[in-house]
């Protein structure tokens, strides 16, 4: 997060609940959620790559994870492309699409595997694993370039959110990624307010915080 949530609970005076991280990679933000008061009871994490998930269980004790490969419909085969960083080794720039921008952004990240994989609807994910929606209002979206499938995917349980924060594209970072002004657009339809951005303009893409005006 290039804004942390302390920052943000202490900006907008914000009272999370419980939160819906959609792309876990290695939960790299747990320790920030503990800190704010959270635990792993009200902390659900989404990933795609089962390997992750299996390391991620065995790293954290009582750790609320679930696989799957979030876009807007289920049952979609597709090819999810494997990432690495020669520099840090991290595979975060793993993604169902293929590299825009980012490969001239990023030289350094380079596609290493490409696996076939199914989608899920993030709505069939909650009901299937008995996600309790009741205890979270916080939604963390980071899974390159289809945050807005995966907002549109649960769009049943917006209404039980009050703030959003995702990760956002200005150009094609990605190829046919979903763009920050359709997010922010999608989203004032459920009256979701932009409150705060970073971007790096340079690359094209950034972070964006959403806050519902009730």
């Amino acid at each position: 997060m290039l804004i942390t949530i302390k920052e943000l609970r202490d900006k907008f005076n914000i009272k999370i609940n419980g939160i819906l991280h959609i792309g876990a990679h290695t939960c790299e933000e747990l320790s920030d959620y503990l800190k704010v008061g959270l635990t792993n009871d009200n902390i659900y994490w989404v990933e795609a790559l089962e390997k992750i998930v299996t390391k991620n269980k065995q790293q954290i004790p009582n750790i609320n994870i679930y696989q799957a490969v979030i876009s807007d419909v289920d049952d979609e085969e597709i090819t999810f492309n494997i990432t690495k960083n020669d520099i840090t080794g991290d595979s975060q720039s793993s993604s169902i699409l293929d590299f825009g921008t980012h490969e001239k952004h990023h030289p350094q990240v380079k596609v290493i595997d490409k696996i076939k994989l199914k989608t899920s609807r993030m709505d069939t994910v909650i009901k299937k694993n008995n996600i309790n929606m009741k205890n979270v209002n916080f939604v963390n979206l980071d899974i390159q370039g289809v945050e807005l499938k995966a907002l549109k995917s649960m769009e049943s349980y917006l209404h039980n959110i009050d703030y959003i924060y995702t990760e956002v594209n200005t150009e094609e970072v990605y190829k046919n990624c979903d763009k920050m002004q359709d997010i922010t657009d999608y989203l004032s339809i459920f009256n979701f307010k932009l409150a705060d951005a970073r971007i790096y303009k340079q690359f094209g893409w950034g972070d964006a915080f959403y806050i519902k005006d009730k």
